[in-house]
């Protein structure tokens, strides 16, 4: 039987509650303000997360059933829910938001435990175990709150979230020839990761506080000083996420 994946259950409710307490602090008006997404307002933002819910209760579905249940249909029909919602009204969005963070967080709660083991895919086609969800969820809501570009920063998310955001890069990146040879390192030293292929290049070291790392490291607003060897500038990543 399988284990629940509790820590990362916890870091997704933490991340939920904080996403909503961000849009709950949004004015009306602050919903059709850009957010830091290239193209999206701050609206685009919500609706995407509302329906990322259901997408991931689509997984759980497929983990609990045996019955293959795509996140999204297609991409086109993900792009059109999303522009859909930012057409509603603001009341409406909002609801919308918190019904479907209610029904993913009830999906959570009830799939058995020997279901977290099932093989699920996700949209963009690697297959996973469902005991992946949580952290599908968690990695959504804690970088879509900074996104929304309001009051919170990197400095809010936990330190704990940031080093498993800098990992999940770190193994995104890992290797891919499109990606400078970059060695993060935290402040303390208790952490370092390398990204990109190093063969034959002696990686640029960064090293920074990890909420700056990860604000790095995921492509944003970084919220404290970071130091690249030799004090040059900080390479360019890919984009992620």
């Amino acid at each position: 039987m399988s284990a629940r994946p509790a820590t990362m259950l916890e870091r997704a409710a933490k991340g939920t509650a904080a996403f909503e307490a961000a849009v709950h602090r949004l004015t009306d008006p602050g919903f059709t303000r850009p957010s830091y997404l290239p193209g999206w307002s701050r609206a685009h933002v919500v609706a995407h997360v509302a329906r990322n819910a259901d997408a991931l209760v689509n997984l759980l579905t497929w983990a609990r059933t045996g019955v293959e249940t795509l996140m999204y249909a297609s991409g086109d029909q993900r792009a059109r829910e999303i522009e859909e919602g930012t057409r509603r009204p603001v009341e409406e969005l909002r609801a919308e938001l918190l019904a479907a963070d209610s029904r993913l967080a009830e999906e959570l709660a009830a799939l058995p435990d020997e279901c977290w083991a099932a093989t699920v895919r996700t949209a963009r086609g690697r297959e996973v175990p469902a005991s992946q969800v949580p952290w599908m969820r968690a990695r959504e809501v804690w970088i879509h709150a900074v996104d929304l570009d309001i009051d919170t920063s990197f400095d809010d998310v936990p330190h704990d979230m940031c080093a498993a955001l800098v990992d999940d890069v770190a193994a995104s990146f890992r290797g891919r020839p499109d990606c400078p040879s970059v060695r993060l390192r935290s402040e303390d030293g208790a952490h370092t990761w390398l990204l990109g292929d190093s063969a034959g290049v002696e990686p640029v070291v960064v090293s920074g506080d990890l909420p700056s790392l990860a604000a790095y490291a995921t492509g944003r607003p970084v919220p404290g000083p970071l130091y690249p060897t030799g004090g040059g500038s900080l390479p360019k990543l890919p984009a992620w996420l």
